[in-house]
């Protein structure tokens, strides 16, 4: 799926981080929300770099959302505003990780692998999930460097076992369900319609238990 995302007009700005000590702008609830823009990303990587790194030396920014809510397609302005403006960035994506059997119990092979590595400053590894013929297997390895912020997407990034190691976690509203399918069903295709419909019932609870969006310091919705 692929959603339009319009870019600021202004050039990207060098974000710096500060020293730690200095009072992060998120302590306590607070939650802005916008669209899904350039403008928008680049708070979201300077908010970031304000706050106190939550993995070691790492600022950890998270893109949560329901499906079809366009996650990934901030998550990826996210990435590009963040580089372009000097800041050594990774992306890595829960899609990575999920099947339909698995939908979040494939947390602990993210955390091992990506975000414990990560806080003790050594780079992380783990093996993809690819999906040949519509069935998930063992795909590439995916070696991520020690970056200055990493952005976590996808559905249970934002979870609550982490919530105090996230810098800035962002919530994509979406639109309604019944569009949200539609645009999911458009990009994993018409034979995946009935694991998608589970798959929304399933994150409909999830969400509910977990919480995240009460969590988010960004709300946002995208075109």
């Amino acid at each position: 799926m692929v959603l339009s995302v319009r870019a600021a007009p202004e050039a990207p700005r060098r974000f710096t981080a500060r020293q730690e000590g200095v009072s992060h702008p998120f302590q306590g609830r607070f939650m802005r929300r916008s669209r899904a823009d350039g403008a928008t990303a680049d708070q979201v990587v300077r908010e970031a770099l304000r706050g106190p790194p939550g993995l070691g030396a790492v600022r950890l920014i998270t893109v949560d959302g329901p499906s079809g809510a366009g996650k990934s397609t901030f998550a990826d302005l996210v990435l590009a505003r963040a580089r372009a403006a000097g800041v050594d960035a990774r992306l890595v994506r829960t899609d990575d990780f999920a099947t339909w059997e698995q939908p979040v119990q494939w947390w602990p092979r993210l955390n091992t692998g990506v975000l414990e590595p990560l806080s003790r400053g050594v780079p992380g590894r783990y093996r993809r999930v690819e999906w040949p013929d519509g069935v998930p297997v063992d795909g590439a390895v995916v070696e991520v460097a020690v970056p200055e912020v990493l952005v976590l997407e996808g559905v249970s990034s934002g979870r609550r076992s982490i919530a105090d190691r996230i810098g800035v976690a962002v919530w994509m509203r979406g639109p309604d369900p019944a569009t949200r399918l539609e645009r999911a069903v458009a990009r994993d295709g018409e034979a995946a319609r009935a694991e998608l419909v589970r798959w929304q019932e399933f994150e409909r609870d999830w969400f509910e238990s977990d919480r995240a969006r009460e969590r988010a310091h960004f709300s946002l919705h995208s075109d």
